[in-house]
């Protein structure tokens, strides 16, 4: 096959969602199948070790380098907005936490009109793509992604989740199995000590069969219409421009940032922003590039009083030994993301199900690694997982070379301060538990200070950062102003449909890696005309008094009885309405 040969399919973007559909798509040997990818390779060991996270995180081979406009609610500040650029998208650079989502984020992916998208539906998918190691209760462990756990050798990780119980939390034995809500060790997506991206565990298989053809270096500018429908793209590569053909769809992969962007350039968008680039108007759809959303968080860091945190493997002799150690065995500690345990919470009464999330990391340190504390500590990155504000991603102009403008207008809600406000003061109870009273120390930050809702606020501002997870820009739905159906196709054209976190409705309670994958493992099924049998054995678990506390245990209850009941609640949550307990149980 040639890059300017007709295909079948062709997608945009080798990321997450665009590598899980290459393989699957490329199950039938007698598709061809063509995917463009701007970046290139994704093989280098700063990708394959899970230690090194931090570095191509924040490096321009792996990163495509962008920031936000300024963002008003944080004092004008540009935030930084590490994408994935290259095989593997931002799965080869981001953190590998695995965390599957509450089982009722899907359920309301379903009530904001996502058809189809329920839980009992959703997790065949994530059976299918799990290899977890061990097994257990509703999980995969054939799949193409490999998951595992950290060794947990650092009594810290133990401590944190001891403390959290201590505090009134439910323990979780697995928090992706069927208790989500709670205290538990965390699981990564890292197998023989190397980094699971979507390359490795889909792309590059694909690529085997030799039915799937990856062009890399290759910037997507346009789809390309006959009429209404989509018949190809139009790419650059070399320094030249090409034109490819697609028999049955083009698909766009390339996330929540830039599918938005090439559906403008092609004419699909804001009629008057588009028109404000000199690019005609194919499909006036206003929702393209707006309601985007993301997880925000911040860290709370504690001096440790005893030598037993990871801070002797910051010094360039300590990431000398852990590197060599895992270059000769894939082992020790540079095969671990070092997040090895977390929670998750629920911010206030009247939340049904966890709104903020923890990741637990033995040392402190700013997640980029460049900003270190001075001697041993340890830390919690937590944030809020269902914020209501939202964000836009707008061109800068109509040359596909230029990087897109994107505000996410963090902390534009009032709730926003609430729930962050809520993250430090549950956090400094948690880290005040009888656990933590042989390794506590002095706070380091926010600081023993900062304790009414102003000096709070004040720290929210400085240092609130994205935790990487954009999505909802093209919003699947029912509704008419929904960018794509929930089978992925764009409204008011053909042939075309889009595939990546960019459809998600609202943003899951945790990392979104691994629900991105699940959608698109779905979608996969629903090009095809087909879908796995609903699962048996779902279920869904929330404290029963929800209504009117903040914590307590989690009850598991029949999936088909609590779906009902809970659809309300769960609305009224997303859109920050009261909610009416002569209508709960």
């Amino acid at each position: 096959m040639t890059p300017d040969a007709p295909y079948d399919y062709i997608i945009a973007g080798a990321g997450s969602a665009g590598c899980v559909l290459a393989n699957r798509l490329g199950e039938d040997p007698g598709l061809r199948i063509l995917v463009l990818e701007a970046g290139g390779s994704e093989r280098a060991v700063i990708v394959d070790m899970p230690a090194a996270l931090s570095i191509p995180m924040n490096t321009r081979r792996f990163n495509w380098g962008m920031r936000t406009e300024p963002e008003p609610a944080l004092g004008g500040r540009e935030v930084n907005l590490p994408r994935g650029r290259g095989l593997g998208g931002s799965s080869s650079i981001n953190g590998m936490c695995w965390v599957r989502g509450n089982p009722m984020d899907y359920e309301l992916w379903e009530a904001l009109g996502a058809d189809g998208w329920r839980w009992s539906n959703v997790l065949p998918y994530f059976q299918r793509l799990e290899a977890v190691e061990g097994g257990g209760p509703l999980r995969g462990t054939n799949g193409p992604v490999r998951i595992n756990r950290g060794l947990q050798t650092n009594p810290l990780y133990r401590v944190f989740v001891e403390a959290g119980v201590q505090a009134g939390y439910a323990p979780s034995a697995n928090m992706n199995e069927l208790q989500h809500e709670g205290f538990g060790p965390m699981e990564m997506n890292v197998g023989g000590g190397l980094r699971m991206s979507a390359a490795r565990a889909y792309l590059r298989p694909a690529m085997a069969r030799g039915n799937v053809h990856v062009v890399t270096g290759a910037t997507v500018d346009r789809v390309l219409f006959d009429g209404r429908r989509a018949t190809g793209v139009a790419y650059l590569a070399n320094g030249a421009r090409h034109e490819a053909k697609a028999a049955r769809e083009v698909i766009l992969s390339a996330g929540s940032i830039m599918s938005p962007v090439i559906l403008k350039r092609s004419g699909i968008g804001p009629a008057a922003e588009l028109r404000s680039h000199g690019i005609a108007v194919l499909q006036d759809a206003p929702g393209v590039g707006e309601n985007l959303m993301d997880h925000l968080e911040l860290y709370v860091q504690m001096e440790c009083t005893r030598p037993l945190t990871l801070f002797p493997t910051q010094s360039l002799w300590g990431k000398a030994r852990v590197g060599l150690e895992w270059l000769a065995t894939r082992k020790g500690l540079g095969a671990t993301n070092h997040f090895e345990s977390g929670g998750h919470i629920r911010s206030r009464a009247g939340i049904v199900y966890p709104d903020i999330q923890y990741h637990f990391l033995p040392l402190a340190i700013s997640y980029d690694g460049k900003s270190l504390a001075k001697g041993h500590g340890f830390q919690v990155h937590v944030g809020t997982k269902r914020s209501k504000s939202r964000g836009w991603v707008r061109l800068r102009d109509a040359n596909p070379q230029s990087l897109p403008r994107v505000r996410f207008n963090y902390m534009s809600h009032p709730d926003d301060w609430l729930e962050f406000r809520a993250s430090i003061r549950f956090t400094r109870e948690i880290f005040a538990q009888p656990a933590f009273a042989d390794y506590r120390g002095q706070e380091l930050a926010p600081g023993s200070e900062a304790q009414d809702d102003a000096a709070l606020d004040d720290f929210h501002r400085r240092k609130l950062e994205s935790a990487y997870h954009p999505c909802g820009t093209c919003r699947m739905g029912n509704d008419a102003a929904a960018v794509a159906t929930p089978e992925g196709r764009v409204r008011g054209v053909d042939g075309l449909r889009v595939v990546d976190s960019s459809l998600m409705p609202q943003a899951t309670a945790g990392d979104l890696n691994a629900p991105t994958l699940a959608l698109a493992e779905r979608m996969s099924d629903l090009i095809r005309g087909r879908h796995l049998p609903e699962a048996a054995g779902a279920a869904l678990l929330a404290d029963p008094h929800w209504a009117t506390r903040q914590r307590g245990p989690a009850i598991s209850r029949d999936y088909a009885t609590a779906r009902g009941e809970l659809a309300a609640a769960l609305l009224a949550n997303a859109r920050g309405e009261a909610i009416s307990l002569e209508t709960m149980t």
